[in-house]
This record gives structure tokens, C-alpha cells and sequence, in this order.
């Protein structure tokens, strides 16, 4: 599987990821550090705090922000998202799984902050506890000061942070895949004997323009539309002038109310009338819908991710992505890779 040929050293290019790291941690107010499936760091400590700096550079301390980081980012695979908690002296940290066909290989660490509202932190879990009160005494007395200086923040900006962080882990993890599938296919082409060329092995990265790629997307669409489409369709004639639309526009992302005036009706009895002839509200029902055309797409053509995302009317890659692994358990690029069709 792919997951146990890759670290989080061949998904990362370490290097560009620490300058972007310096900058989200300048921009967000958090500390960040990127870490290794056994709680290593494998970047330097992007806007680390004073009070974790001097933490971490204790011999006494360091092992137990390791501990920290290594079950922040176990929990967070569990969860299967970004997992936010106490640290061992009960400030708040995140931990954003990279996760690479079911195999966690790191995480990204960010925190070092302390809640507006510290009783939003009862519901918090902290994470490890160390038993050597007389330790944390000793050593409090050369910290305190700069405890004081640690950032603050609400509980609704830390979520919102590690929601950004974990569309931006996704989005580089499917880059990622990408560029090992096309190095895969160079590497067999070459063992043949031949010369590759990019345009031959990846038809989809030559592709002279966007015009191009609609073309194709509108084509394998319409040539896989009759069976399965058909079937999805309700027989309502109230409903009937929405998901005319709806199949005809695959590249918007039509809201509730537009298609409630569509069909001339409130926006609350359209989604009442749809849920009841679909059995899916509205927002799941187009959802899953576009994943099926995206599977068609991915399995006929080699058409980037990003342009298929854009055309089937995703906002990004990242969410598109988020979205196709919520339905096929699978990223895009991992269902390409086994369920292509051989041309």
C-alpha cells in the first residue's frame, strides 16, 4: 500500500513547508511544529513561545512535550480530525494528522496558547499528567513570567485555526500522492527501455488549456448519464425543474434557495419535498451526487485533481478532497490509482 512506502519526509518537501510554516505561525499567533509518527520533530519550532522554548530545552521536561506531541497526534487519527487538548502544563496544542492510505505517518503541532475563557478548558482533555509534583514546583519558579506572555485566545478562533491547518495538510498529502503516482509511471516507463515523456505517461498535465479539460469532463459525463442518473431522478413535477438544472450545471454549486425558486415554492417546503422524494437533505444529496461524477472522471480520464474539483464546483481542492474521502473512505488520487479504467 502506499502508506508504508511513504514518510512524512516524502510528502513534505521539509524545506518549502518550514518557510510556509514561519508564516502561518507569524499570521495565526500559534506555535507550530511539524513531527514524525513517533512524536519527532522533522522541522524547527515556528513561533515557539518563550515558556515552551524554555520547556522544551530542559532535559527534564523535553520528554514529556514529546509524550504530548506523539499522543496528540495518536488521538487525532482516532478521531479522524484535528484533535485540540492540554498539554502537560495545561495549555492548549492541536495536532493535525497527516495520514497517508490509512496509515498515519505525522502531524502537524500547533498551539502554545492559553483560553480567553479558561472554563472552556473543563471540557478539554488534558493529555498527560506527570506524577513528580516536587519537578513541575522546582521548575515553575523560572517559568511563571513567561506563562504570563503566552498568547490568548477564544475557543472559536483556536477551531477555526485547526480547521485551516488540516484543508492545507490534505490539499499538500494529495499533491503529494500525486507527484510519487507520476514518478511511479516514469520509473516504469524507463525500465522498458524507452525515453518518457510526460504527455505520454499523464495526458491530463499536457493539456494545452482549461477549455480542453471541460471538454473531456463533458464527454465521459454525458456518456456515462443515462443508466445510473436516470435512477437518481424523482418523479415530481414540483422538484423536476431543480434537478434539470442540477444536471445540466454540474460545474456550479447551486444553493438551497436558488433551486427552491426554480421551482417556485418557500426554500423550507423545497428541502421538506426534497428530503421526502430523496430520502438526503438537499446539501447531501448534491454532495454525494458530484463524488459519483468525480469517481467517473477519475476513473476515465487523467484529468488533475484540481481541475476536477474546480469543474464539479468545489471551492478548493483541499474540500473537495475532504468531501470525496467523507463518501469513498478514499482520497482521489488513491481511488484513481486502483480503480482507473486500463486504456
Amino acid at each position: 500500500m502506499i502508506g508504508e512506502h511513504l514518510g512524512i519526509q516524502n510528502i513534505f518537501d521539509l524545506q518549502k513547508w518550514e518557510r510556509l510554516q514561519d508564516s502561518l505561525a507569524s499570521v495565526t499567533k500559534l506555535a507550530i511544529l511539524t513531527v514524525d509518527y513517533k512524536g519527532n520533530a522533522v522541522t524547527g519550532h515556528s513561533g515557539c513561545q518563550s515558556f515552551c522554548r524554555a520547556v522544551r530545552q530542559d532535559e527534564d521536561l523535553l520528554p514529556y512535550c514529546q509524550k504530548c506531541d506523539s499522543r496528540g497526534g495518536l488521538e487525532a487519527v482516532r478521531s479522524n480530525k484535528p484533535y485540540i487538548y492540554l498539554c502537560h502544563y495545561n495549555i492548549i496544542d492541536i495536532a493535525v494528522p497527516v495520514i497517508i492510505d490509512d496509515k498515519y505517518v505525522g502531524a502537524v503541532m500547533a498551539g502554545q496558547v492559553r483560553l480567553s475563557d479558561p472554563s472552556g478548558a473543563a471540557e478539554l482533555e488534558q493529555i498527560l499528567t506527570s506524577k513528580n509534583k516536587k519537578l513541575y514546583s522546582e521548575k515553575w519558579e523560572k517559568l511563571k513570567d513567561h506563562y504570563a506572555d503566552l498568547p490568548v485566545m477564544s475557543y472559536q478562533e483556536i477551531v477555526k485555526i485547526s480547521d485551516m491547518l488540516s484543508l492545507l495538510c490534505s490539499y499538500i498529502v494529495e499533491e503529494a500522492l500525486n507527484k510519487n503516482m507520476i514518478a511511479d509511471l516514469f520509473e516504469k516507463a524507463s525500465a522498458s527501455g524507452s525515453t518518457p515523456r510526460l504527455s505520454d505517461i499523464l495526458p491530463g498535465y499536457a493539456m494545452q488549456n482549461l477549455e480542453i479539460a471541460r471538454k473531456e469532463m463533458t464527454h465521459i459525463l454525458a456518456g456515462a448519464h443515462t443508466d445510473s442518473d436516470e435512477s437518481e431522478r424523482c418523479d415530481n413535477p414540483v422538484l423536476k425543474p431543480a434537478f434539470d438544472y442540477l444536471y445540466a450545471h454540474k460545474s456550479e454549486s447551486v444553493p438551497l434557495k436558488k433551486m427552491a425558486e426554480l421551482c417556485h415554492i418557500s426554500p423550507s417546503y423545497f428541502s421538506r419535498l426534497f428530503a421526502k422524494e430523496t430520502g438526503e437533505s438537499y446539501s447531501g444529496y448534491t454532495a454525494r451526487l458530484k463524488i459519483e461524477w468525480a469517481k467517473r472522471l477519475l476513473e476515465n480520464t487523467d484529468m488533475p485533481i484540481a481541475v476536477i474539483s474546480g469543474e464539479l464546483g468545489f471551492n478548493e481542492p483541499g474540500y473537495f478532497i475532504k468531501t470525496f474521502k467523507k463518501y469513498e473512505e478514499l482520497t482521489p488520487a488513491v481511488y484513481r490509482k486502483y480503480y482507473k479504467t486500463p486504456r
